[in-house]
């Protein structure tokens, strides 16, 4: 519900256009001078504001100033009932959305303000969608895995269906998130992340449902949450698994009744928001271990996506890294960067532990200190140089007798996989996360493994 806020010296002027604002369904509020209306915009900024110009001590030309100064895309419909031309061209001159003169004309103060508002709405989602071109790259990859995930993307776009991603850190989970915004019916609605691990446990409620002035210390003004922001759009929890069992509950509560309640509030708020969630572990351990709510897991997991690691789609490497080359060599105005064949076999056999997010930092970090105009195998650091390709470590570790006895690539694949991993386990004593630190991968994907791969899990010590 858009917020509207009069300033004006007189109180008729207040309380009519007052009634006649709340029943157009607009939150108003009102202040009899401009000073007055400078605090409430500090304290809660509105959507837009009505400001008569001849009011005792600070006008209004004054006023839209320190307006403006303070809120340069707030906007403001200046009124007046001495109204001269001089003052409309200063007060347009100054920011100002439209000028009125007095008396208002109801039909026409409906429509200015109706205008108004959804001008805002469109410089901001042109806001958004900017900073989406600018700051985001697209889901890069011809992988079987990759095109499988943009086939989930497209399917699930357009439902209203909650979505659970899972993955690794650094896969990508956002991007996919953003994509499915993207072909989503609400595409032209709002798109708002919130990193549940990222914020302390006493501040992600206000965070996410906002909160009243004065509610707890620091609260110095009226705050709208992610949620509220979010409304008519999307909005991505990132890390849900990282919040607290009390502000699961609220969130349940929200995705139940489709309504929150700000921090140290009383009225109820309507939000219309889709929910997509992400975690990097495996939720079904969170919730024997009572730490994730059963319920809200219900909730979320409607159309469950799983984002596969850099390892498993090593086929996008080579177009990942000419991407990110011509990002980053761009973005430093200087020519564009190749990599040489021995330095892309290097990378190809890399296992990326920090997946996709991990190869961003190298590629920036080559781009700006190799000199030349080709990246050699001796400008890649170390760890990457240094490492013995993966194909190469699993022949070594196994024997021919599983692939022999497979039929298809993709079999013989899994057998080598599967193989490889019951050594590991024996290797450290069935210890899931001592044997997922050896394979230099999350314990939350080992564990996806043990079951994809048909390990038996009983066997294993979870320690």
């Amino acid at each position: 519900m858009p917020h509207i806020l009069i300033i004006d010296d007189e109180k008729a002027i207040r309380q009519s256009v007052r009634d006649i604002l709340t029943d157009e369904g607009y939150e108003v509020s009102a202040a009899e001078s401009g000073a007055d209306g400078l605090k409430s915009v500090k304290d809660a900024l509105p959507d837009l504001v009505l400001l008569d110009v001849w009011m005792p001590g600070m006008d209004g030309i004054e006023t839209l100033a320190k307006l403006k100064e303070a809120a340069p895309a707030l906007p403001v419909i200046v009124m007046s009932g001495h109204g001269t031309i001089d003052t409309a061209v200063k007060a347009v001159r100054l920011g100002a959305y439209d000028f009125m003169e007095k008396p208002l004309s109801l039909d026409k103060l409906s429509l200015t303000v109706k205008n108004a508002l959804e001008k805002s709405r469109l410089e901001e989602e042109n806001r958004s969608l900017k900073e989406k071109v600018e700051g985001r790259c697209s889901i890069i990859g011809n992988s079987p895995a990759i095109i499988a995930l943009r086939e989930q993307i497209f399917r699930a776009g357009p439902t209203n269906g909650r979505v659970l991603i899972f993955g690794e850190n650094g896969t990508g989970k956002e991007l996919v998130a953003r994509a499915i915004h993207k072909y989503s019916l609400r595409s032209s609605g709002p798109f708002v992340t919130i990193n549940c691990a990222a914020i302390p446990e006493d501040l992600i409620e206000s965070e996410l449902f906002g909160h009243e002035k004065g509610s707890f210390t620091g609260a110095t003004a009226q705050r709208k949450g992610k949620f509220e922001l979010a409304h008519g759009g999307t909005i991505f929890l990132d890390e849900i698994a990282d919040m607290s069992l009390s502000t699961q509950a609220k969130v349940l509560r929200a995705l139940q009744e489709q309504e929150i309640q700000r921090v140290g509030g009383m009225r109820t708020i309507k939000v219309d928001v889709r929910v997509i969630a992400a975690s990097n572990k495996i939720l079904e351990d969170e919730i024997r271990a009572g730490r994730f709510r059963e319920d809200l897991y219900y909730r979320l997991n409607v159309i469950p996506i799983e984002v596969p690691p850099l390892r498993e789609r090593r086929e996008d490497i080579p177009l990942l890294v000419e991407y990110f080359l011509k990002e980053y060599s761009a973005g430093g105005g200087s020519r564009v960067k190749k990599a040489s064949p021995d330095a892309l076999r290097l990378f190809s056999a890399y296992s990326w532990p920090g997946n996709v997010r991990e190869m961003k930092n190298i590629i920036e970090r080559l781009v700006i200190m190799t000199p030349g105009a080709e990246i050699e195998a001796t400008h890649v650091p170390p760890p990457i140089r240094s490492a013995p390709p993966e194909n190469e470590a699993l022949d070594d570790m196994v024997g021919s007798r599983s692939a022999d006895s497979a039929g298809s690539l993709r079999e013989a694949r899994a057998a080598f996989e599967r193989d490889y991993i019951l050594r590991r386990l024996k290797e450290n004593d069935w210890n899931i996360s001592r044997t997922a630190e050896v394979l230099k991968i999350e314990r939350s994907n080992l564990h996806r493994k043990i079951a994809a791969l048909g390990i038996e899990i009983s066997a294993t010590r979870d320690v």
